[in-house]
């Protein structure tokens, strides 16, 4: 394959996508030299020979050598420890071509290319299925703390925000709340996984517990950070840093498991913010027919 008849729009196509396969095969090669688990590091190495691969079928158009983009790799290698390989792999494959301009110009000026990358990616998404991390099998308990520590700690600091009118002992009952609800949660979920027969059982209990103090912290924050009189103003950080919470979560599910994002965002989102609503109010009616002022 030449590079002859060819536009230079198309050819600086080409060279933004042999930029991008080289940069893969970097992200992929690293991933691969610094997993132990031997069936995913071979896993890894046949994506990252396939990711320079395309980048050798691109070369042949542009006949010239690219660089690949470190900025890029750092920041992927950054993502694979807060999220794991999985994530960044699926991420990478779901993405490589997205934004790319031109794509179908150069389908029409190169139309070869376009079966042997469909036939390649083919490939990659097969191989990528194959993957094992091991954080994966444990989605069902982040899903269970993050999912009870959103809808119980935001209707019980939203029912207290007009309580208490203060920020200082809202984050007081929160965080107690918080701690017993974690280690009450852990313990449920290591008895129930128990019950069910699961060998890991501990390590699940872990998770949901973890994810669950990490979401209580999360949510008590803005009271920590608002001076005691602005309860109101915490109480609107808190709501958006649920938001964030449920659309971050779900992004990461919808990336490792192929899966719909929106529907699962709108349905926790749409729950969460309900029993927040219906605390607030419970909350609201509370002091006024009891006549609270802890002022």
């Amino acid at each position: 394959m030449v590079a002859k008849n060819i536009s230079p729009e198309a050819l600086n196509t080409i060279a933004e996508f042999q930029k991008i396969e080289i940069t893969s095969a970097k992200i992929y090669a690293y991933f691969a030299k610094h997993q132990k688990d031997e069936h995913n590091r071979k896993i890894l190495e046949q994506i990252a020979a396939d990711e320079a691969q395309h980048a050798q079928i691109w070369k042949q158009y542009t006949n010239k050598d690219v660089r690949p983009c470190n900025l890029k790799v750092a920041f992927f290698k950054i993502l694979k420890i807060i999220l794991g390989y999985t994530f960044v792999i699926k991420l990478l494959e779901t993405g490589e071509y997205d934004g790319v301009a031109n794509m179908e110009k150069l389908k029409k000026e190169v139309p070869e290319i376009a079966t042997i990358i469909k036939d390649e990616e083919r490939h990659e998404r097969e191989l990528v299925d194959l993957l094992d991390e091991e954080r994966l099998n444990y989605v069902g308990a982040m899903v269970l703390g993050l999912n009870d520590a959103l809808v119980e700690l935001t209707g019980t600091i939203a029912g207290l925000t007009f309580v208490l009118a203060n920020t200082t002992l809202i984050a007081m009952a929160g965080t107690i709340t918080g701690i017993a609800a974690t280690l009450s949660m852990a313990a449920s979920n290591y008895l129930a996984e128990r019950a069910d027969g699961n060998r890991h059982a501990l390590k699940a209990s872990v998770y949901t517990g973890f994810t669950y103090m990490l979401t209580v912290v999360f949510l008590v924050l803005p009271y920590l950070l608002f001076p005691e009189h602005m309860f109101v103003g915490a109480l609107i950080a808190m709501i958006a840093i649920v938001i964030a919470l449920i659309a971050i979560f779900n992004f990461y599910i919808a990336v490792v498991k192929s899966e719909s994002f929106w529907r699962k965002f709108t349905e926790m989102s749409a729950i969460s913010l309900s029993v927040a609503l219906i605390s607030f109010v419970i909350g609201l009616l509370a002091k006024l027919c009891f006549g609270i002022d802890v002022g």
